[in-house]
């Protein structure tokens, strides 16, 4: 066996450091330009050469990478990229408003993902630093690479993967191109719901041009959406599961349902984006990018509501009402109960969300050298409001339910739910208006030059440096009628399946007339105490350094290459926020910490036969995830009993968190036995350490000893998996027809801190997922079936951290279907969510207590037509 500097380097990297380093002055931070694949130097068209074409990257790549490919200019697969993603091996997504939205990969939640666009950190407008994959729609984007394994040069804050979306390079194309989409959309939901929009428009395009004799290339792309939000869902709040009495006399505590709720939402999300590149090469040596991304969400939806509850049964109270009783495992999931009251409620939900994201990168060669830099910006913004008109019933009924799960809920309301004068004079209650305003600046320079040292062929050596604020403000208030609404200024809405509901015919012009015209304004509204403790601001500062070589020899006769680096990284951050101390009016407090990560990396390939068809992949690394943003704030809120030997108790932020570590490695074989094929099997293991979950934490608050429920680092575990690839064109006679599949297997011994009794595995484990693709290509004509399957997951699908529910098994079928009419025109058609899938969730890890909605099928007719 030759031997090579390379085992003595790989002993010294990952003796992982066991002495913590010492925490220092926060330096300055930056976001650098992750490694991009070299996507763009083919245009293809169709799917066949699409494959292809992200396959070649793929085997080509130094580390364990994903690709998608666009088959043409501004034609990837769907409407999204949050919907190519989530079908790649151990990659899977929840749903949102029926949309594919924030990506899960390898058992691991949305928190663990990093995103990055053009090798840039985003900001994001959700409360941590989850990016919504949703707001990037075909046009913008050219593909994407998903790295499963870490290397020095890639920016940290991915544990399970980090996403890179890459844009159009215009001087990548040979001639201008051009391409114009418009489609009609139409949501068969829409038809249970009366009031409800069932069509709507899209329009999407892109431009690219050269100038100067290639020497500056321009790029635009847009797209607008006016996509219907609509849904239907059945709610179950809970158990009493402490006060409750005996209904059936066998002396055992049966515990009652505190409620049931039903919701129906008939709005709209209109979605729009502006992309606009420019590139120069200014002289042989210095090439120069400038690009801006805008994407804007206009979410408005009008909504209706029942909330029935009275039937907790509060110490037995309720006893001599409840009838019929249907007890299992000591829950009442079944009953009939008189003199129950009713709410509704006709609302509307407004949600303005805007992402901008941009920067200047040069690169200049300079003797030796390769340089680049890289200055850019990212913002997000959300403003949201819940505008509630709501209304109790004048008189009780008698309630009948039946909630045995398995997507079982039935319940029948005793009142006149659809006649407006059953009803009371309304309230408008707006719970919350609130605001998040997200900002990232980062710089990046890196220098590469080559190295003539046994395997070591390259060096890599680069710095990042960014500086990021987040802050969150709400009010909340509730204003009584000014004039008395007539029943003549409702209507009823009837859906299929659910009791009627009434509902203003002129929400706007109603609530104006009788709440007043300031009424949905928060100018001038006291924020209530809630308002003040739920608002925070946090900043963090980063700089990192890392040292990367690529390798290229032998080892034992076996050629091989990869690459071997260390990045170094440090982050001072500070947490604000309001606290109130028994409560008091809030007071400003804030709190911090830094710390320092070394993070060493090893990526290695090795070809086991001269055309380097099949290959073992081996990567080994420390990766980091950052705190969610949100978890670090000062807000606190606090009892402090008068006996000093008595401890603080309350809930809190917590400023001091620190990141979330996994020592990590992955192992695949992969085999390239054809053009546009692929099989393969691949294990990962990831040793996670300082887990973040929620729970009663015992510290110390001012010298005196305290209980507080907030955000903590944990011990962690083990995250372990398996993901296996089949893909190919079917041979001969099937040749026109191809198959892409996928597996993963995922197991975990990290729970989170909830509930206290049987508490749930870590958000995102999936243990199985996977998906199966059959496509067929001939004389213009394509066709694809696609089916995603995932087991059930936990997750938190709402603002509030902490508020996990398990989301059921899912598998989830599209159809497209495409024809080129002409060479510059195309037709397609396509059916989303074939099979109805609804989205279920259960809480409290009670087979009882699920929550049903359902999204219905969409369809959509196209035409593409390229310039």
């Amino acid at each position: 066996m030759r031997k090579t500097p390379l085992a003595g380097l790989i002993q010294a990297m990952f003796m992982w450091p066991t002495v913590a380093l010492a925490q220092t002055a926060p330096a300055p931070a930056t976001p650098a330009s992750a490694p991009k694949a070299d996507l763009e130097t083919v245009v293809v068209t169709g799917i066949r050469a699409s494959v292809r074409q992200a396959l070649d990257a793929k085997e080509a790549s130094n580390s364990m990478v994903e690709v998608i490919a666009s088959e043409d200019i501004g034609k990837l697969p769907d409407t999204t990229i949050a919907e190519t993603l989530a079908r790649l091996p151990g990659l899977s997504s929840g749903l949102d408003r029926g949309n594919a939205s924030q990506v899960i990969a390898r058992g691991l939640g949305p928190r663990f993902i990093g995103a990055t666009l053009n090798g840039r950190e985003l900001a994001s407008s959700e409360p941590g630093r989850a990016v919504r994959f949703e707001q990037f729609p075909s046009e913008s984007i050219s593909g994407a690479t998903v790295y499963k394994t870490q290397s020095a040069e890639l920016a940290e804050g991915g544990v399970a993967t980090t996403i890179d979306l890459q844009t159009v390079s215009p001087l990548n194309f040979r001639e201008r191109q051009a391409s114009v989409k418009l489609d009609g959309l139409y949501y068969q939901l829409g038809g249970d719901i009366a009031g409800a929009k069932k069509t709507a428009p899209r329009l999407g395009g892109i431009y690219v041009d050269q100038f100067n004799n290639r020497t500056l290339g321009v790029a635009v792309a847009f797209s607008y959406q006016d996509q219907p939000s609509l849904q239907k869902n059945i709610k179950h709040w809970g158990f009493n599961e402490d006060h409750s009495g005996d209904l059936n006399g066998d002396g055992k505590i049966d515990k009652s349902p505190w409620g049931f709720g039903t919701d129906v939402k008939r709005g709209t999300d209109k979605r729009s984006s502006l992309l606009g590149k420019v590139e120069m090469k200014a002289t042989p040596d210095l090439f120069i990018t400038a690009d801006a991304y805008f994407a804007k969400a206009d979410i408005y939806e009008p909504g209706l509501q029942h909330w029935t509850g009275d039937v907790g049964n509060w110490d037995g109270w309720q006893k001599a009402n409840y009838s019929n009783v249907d007890i299992r495992d000591g829950y009442v999931v079944g009953a009939t109960v008189k003199d129950v009251g009713l709410t509704t409620n006709d609302y509307v939900w407004v949600q303005d969300n805007t992402t901008t994201a941009g920067g200047i990168n040069a690169k200049l060669n300079a003797g030796d050298w390769k340089l680049e830099a890289d200055l850019s910006t990212s913002q997000a913004k959300r403003n949201s409001q819940w505008r509630d008109v709501r209304q109790w019933a004048n008189n009780s009924g008698t309630l009948t339910w039946s909630f045995t799960g398995n997507e079982v809920q039935t319940f029948t309301i005793g009142q006149d739910s659809g006649n407006p004068a059953a009803f009371s004079q309304p309230t408008l209650y707006v719970d919350t208006d609130g605001h998040i305003k997200d900002k990232l600046n980062a710089f990046a320079l890196n220098g590469t030059t080559s190295l003539n040292a046994g395997d070591f062929k390259s060096l890599k050596l680069g710095a990042r440096f960014s500086d990021r604020e987040k802050r969150y403000h709400q009010t909340t208030w509730s204003v009584n009628p000014k004039s008395t609404v007539a029943p003549s200024a409702f209507e009823t809405i009837n859906v299929s399946g659910l009791a009627p509901f009434i509902a203003l015919k002129d929400f706007e012009g109603t609530t104006a007339q009788v709440f007043g015209d300031d009424a949905f304004s928060a100018a001038g509204r006291p924020q209530t105490q809630w308002d003040l403790l739920a608002g925070w601001q946090v900043k963090e500062r980063s700089s990192s350094a890392f040292a990367q070589a690529d390798l290229d020899g032998d080892i034992a006769g076996l050629p091989y290459r990869g690459n071997l680096g260390l990045r170094l990284v440090h982050t001072s951050q500070t947490g604000a926020g309001m606290q109130s101390l028994n409560g008091a009016a809030p007071t400003a407090t804030q709190g911090g910490t830094s710390y320092t990560e070394v993070l060493p990396s090893l990526n290695l390939i090795f070809g086991l036969d001269a055309n380097q068809e099949r290959q073992i992949r081996v990567g080994l690394a420390r990766a980091m995830t950052r705190a969610p943003l949100d978890e670090m704030r000062g807000s606190r809120n606090l009892s402090i009993d008068t006996n000093p030997a008595m401890p603080i108790s309350g809930s809190a932020g917590n400023p001091g968190l620190k990141p979330m570590l996994a020592d990590q490695l992955d192992v695949a074989y992969q085999w390239y036995f054809a053009k546009s094929s692929l099989l393969s099997a691949g294990l990962f293991y990831k040793k996670l350490s300082r887990y973040i979950g929620i729970t009663s934490d015992a510290t110390t608050i001012d010298g005196r000893a305290a209980n507080i429920t907030r955000s903590v680092n944990g011990k962690g575990g083990n995250v372990s998996g398996i993901e296996l690839v089949y893909q190919s064109p079917l041979p001969a006679p099937f040749n026109n027809f191809g198959i892409y599949s996928n597996y993963a297997y995922t197991h975990s011994n990290v729970k989170e801190n909830m509930p206290s009794v049987n508490p749930f595995p870590i958000e995102g484990l999936m243990k199985h997922n996977g998906g199966l693709t059959l496509w067929y290509e001939k004389d213009g004509f394509e066709a694809r079936l696609s089916a995603n399957y995932h087991s059930e997951f936990v997750r938190n699908p709402t603002w509030t951290s902490g508020q996990l529910i398990v989301n059921g098994a899912e598998t989830y079928v599209t159809l497209n279907l495409a024809k080129q009419l002409s060479p510059k025109l195309q037709l397609r058609l396509g059916i989303d969510n074939l099979t109805n899938q609804k989205a279920v969730y259960t809480s409290g890890n009670n087979p009882y207590q699920q929550e049903v909605t359902e999204f219905g099928r969409r369809f959509n007719v196209g035409l593409s037509y390229k310039l």
